[in-house]
C-alpha cells in the first residue's frame, strides 16, 4: 500500500475522478508492479478487501482467477464503483476464470455496472464465440431498454449492438436501423482519427476495413 501512495500523482486523480474513477496512479507504473510482484493469490485478496481502487486494480493482475468462485466473483462485482475497475475485473479475472458464461446470464439484466459487466461479457461472445447466442433476442432487447439504460450499461449495450452490426452481416441492417432510431451517442465526440461511438457509423466504419483487408 505505501507503494501505491508513492505512485499516486494529484492531478491524474482529479482527470480520473471526472471519468468516475477514484485512483491516481498511472497504469503503466501498476502493471510493472504486478510483473514484479507476479501471481500472488493471498496478496490479491487482501488488497481486494483494503476497497482501495489503485489496490483492487493491482489485485486483478496478481490473483489466480480460477481460484474464485462464481459466489465470489458475484459479491466482488457488488462491491464495484469504478468503470475501470470493473473493466480491468472483467477482463483479467472473469473471462479467464471458470464462471464466465453463469456469470454474464446473471449480470446481463442487472443495473448500471453490474449490467455493463454482463453485457461486456455478451458482446465478447457475440465477436468470438456466437454459437447458441440468440442475436434476434439481442437486438429486441437492445432496441427495447438502450435508450433508457444507465449510462455504464448504456456504453456497453452500445458496444454489443454495433459487433452485432459488424461480424453478423445478417444482422447489419437491423442494428444499424435500432442505432438510427435510437441516436444513442450521436453527438459524442471523438478525437481525430478515432470512430464515433454512435452504432450506424461505427458500423459503417468498422466493416469498410474489414472488406478493405479480405474480412475479420
Amino acid at each position: 500500500m505505501g507503494e501505491l501512495a508513492a505512485l499516486e500523482d494529484p492531478k491524474m486523480r482529479a482527470a480520473n475522478e471526472r471519468r468516475g474513477d477514484d485512483h491516481g496512479v498511472n497504469l503503466t507504473h501498476l502493471r510493472s508492479l504486478a510483473r514484479r510482484l507476479k501471481t500472488q493469490q493471498e496478496l490479491a485478496l487482501h488488497l481486494w478487501d483494503t476497497r482501495d481502487t489503485a489496490a483492487r486494480l493491482l489485485a486483478t493482475l496478481v490473483c489466480r482467477p480460477k481460484a474464485f468462485s462464481a459466489a465470489q466473483l458475484n459479491a466482488m462485482i457488488r462491491d464495484i464503483r469504478s468503470p475501470k475497475l470493473l473493466d480491468w475485473f472483467i477482463v483479467n479475472v472473469v473471462k479467464p476464470g471458470r464462471y464466465a458464461e453463469e456469470l454474464r446470464l446473471g449480470w446481463k439484466d442487472g443495473d448500471d455496472l453490474v449490467g455493463r459487466a454482463g453485457w461486456s461479457l455478451t458482446t465478447e461472445r457475440v465477436v468470438k464465440n456466437p454459437e447458441g447466442l440468440d442475436l434476434d433476442a439481442l437486438l429486441g432487447q437492445i432496441e427495447k431498454e438502450m435508450k433508457q439504460a444507465p449510462a455504464q450499461k448504456q456504453w456497453a449495450m452500445n458496444h454489443c449492438l454495433a459487433e452485432i452490426g459488424i461480424h453478423h452481416p445478417e444482422y447489419r441492417a437491423r442494428a444499424m436501423g435500432i442505432g438510427e432510431r435510437l441516436a444513442v451517442l450521436i453527438d459524442y465526440p471523438a478525437s481525430p482519427g478515432c470512430t464515433p461511438p454512435y452504432a450506424p457509423v461505427w458500423i459503417a466504419e468498422m466493416v469498410r476495413r474489414l472488406e478493405g483487408t479480405g474480412g475479420p
